[in-house]
C-alpha cells in the first residue's frame, strides 16, 4: 500500500526526535527506497557531517521493498 507524498510528511512531522545517553539525537524513518535516499541526503545537507558528527546509524529494507532508517547527529555545531 503506498502513501501519498502528504501522509508521508504528516507521518515524518509527527516523529519525534530520541536521545539516548550518548549524547546523539535520533529520528527515525521507514520510507519507499527513492524517499529514503532524498530523506537522508536532506537530513545530512541539514546536519553537516563535519559539523554535528551525523550519520545513517542504522539501516534495513523490509519486505515490501521499503527502506527502515536511523539518522543521528549531535544536538549542535559547537
Amino acid at each position: 500500500m503506498s502513501k501519498t507524498p502528504r501522509e508521508l510528511a504528516t507521518r515524518m512531522a509527527s516523529r519525534r526526535e530520541a536521545r539516548n545517553d550518548d549524547g546523539f539525537i535520533r529520528e527515525s524513518y521507514t520510507l519507499p527506497r527513492d524517499n529514503a535516499r532524498a530523506a537522508a541526503q536532506a537530513f545530512l545537507d541539514r546536519f553537516p557531517k563535519q559539523a554535528y558528527m551525523s550519520e545513517v546509524e542504522r539501516w534495513r529494507e523490509l519486505p515490501d521493498g521499503a527502506i527502515e532508517f536511523t539518522m543521528r547527529r549531535l544536538p549542535t555545531a559547537d
